[in-house]
């Protein structure tokens, strides 16, 4: 968009809104936008729905829900965010148009200020750009793509934003995600446009959302019993027990030759195998634990061997080896689950 597209109404926005693009005075509207401008197009209400990580939710969330409660008083915005055990959540933002715009700066102001600070305790030089994932139903895709892929490229030649349209639904639902990638600043100009996409081109027939599946509930073993975590309660898991027992009754390797009492009727030990799984770096440190103390707890209940990859450059991945029999191995699995689980939706330690 040229110097010449961009236009100021001031004389046909409300006071409301203009106190919303004082605040974030290199925010325009295109000419597209005109047309909502002069009919009162900023009171439609919309809602846009985000796709986030554990991590990312937390973030928002903030201490006793803080950040997210100044966000919705500042806004003006409705800001939910999805329940349950889930690696990624869904966060549904709803209110008028101007209202979601300076929803979205407060996040992408946010991401930035956390990769800032991830920064001062890394060697990397170069920032890496802020990046949100929104969940857009596929009937809309078309119109944002726009023909031979000529919308989107204006879009991202206007806002300088990075913008991705995956070509496949996400799990059991009509929609897509579409992930923005830039400077705050991009990604707010970005979310303008792809809102008035939405306003033009609303979807056509039933939308059926996107719903993250739940990670594995996590888990604690007391008194030679396994326990699920469901909500406030602890639940007998006689599956899991059987699992931590018979793990725990065997020795990680027995020595060669030597038959292993815990399976009576077999001659020997099942075979160890070896199993391969990559964590991202910014959770590591919950699977390790302070100096140690969390991976070893998981080695001592599974009996199982498991080797942390050195992190190599570049790499946002870790690769954990467990080493062991079938048993070893899965309850191995289910005890790394469990950590991250507890870290993502903020259980506490296990």
């Amino acid at each position: 968009m040229g110097e010449g597209d961009t236009i100021w109404a001031p004389s046909i926005l409300p006071h409301s809104t203009l106190n919303t693009l004082s605040f974030y005075p290199q925010l325009h509207f295109g000419r597209k936008m005109e047309s909502k401008v002069s009919e009162g197009g900023l009171n439609v209400t919309l809602t846009i729905r985000l796709l986030m990580h554990g991590k990312e939710v937390g973030s928002i969330i903030g201490k006793k829900g803080e950040t997210v409660k100044k966000m919705r008083e500042e806004s003006g915005a409705r800001i939910n965010i999805s329940e349950g055990n889930c690696p990624e959540r869904i966060v549904t933002i709803t209110g008028p148009t101007d209202a979601i715009f300076k929803a979205f700066a407060m996040i992408a102001y946010k991401f930035e200020e956390d990769i800032i600070n991830s920064m001062s305790n890394s060697p990397a030089t170069s920032k890496p750009p802020v990046t949100l994932r929104l969940v857009v139903p596929a009937s809309q895709c078309g119109s944002l793509i726009g023909k031979g892929g000529s919308k989107i490229k204006e879009i991202r030649e206007s806002t300088g934003a990075q913008v991705q349209v995956a070509g496949d639904m996400l799990p059991n639902s009509t929609e897509r995600a579409v992930t923005i990638s830039g400077t705050p600043d991009a990604i707010i100009q970005c979310v303008k446009q792809i809102c008035v996409v939405m306003l033009e081109s609303p979807p056509k027939g039933a939308t059926i959302p996107y719903r993250p599946k739940p990670a594995s509930t996590p888990v604690i073993f007391a008194g030679g019993q396994a326990y699920t975590i469901q909500g406030q309660y602890a639940i007998p898991h006689p599956d899991l027990t059987k699992l931590h027992q018979l793990a725990m009754q065997q020795t990680p390797f027995p020595p060669l030759g030597q038959t292993n009492p815990a399976f009576p009727g077999l001659e020997a030990s099942p075979p160890a195998s070896t199993h391969e799984l990559t964590i991202p770096n910014d959770l590591i440190g919950c699977i390790i634990g302070r100096q140690g103390t969390k991976i070893n707890e998981i080695r001592q209940m599974s009996g199982a061997q498991i080797k942390i990859a050195n992190a190599t450059e570049g790499s946002s991945e870790r690769q954990i080896t467990i080493t062991g029999t079938p048993a070893n191995i899965s309850l191995a699995q289910y005890l790394i689950n469990a950590r991250l689980t507890s870290e993502v939706t903020g259980m506490g330690t296990l």
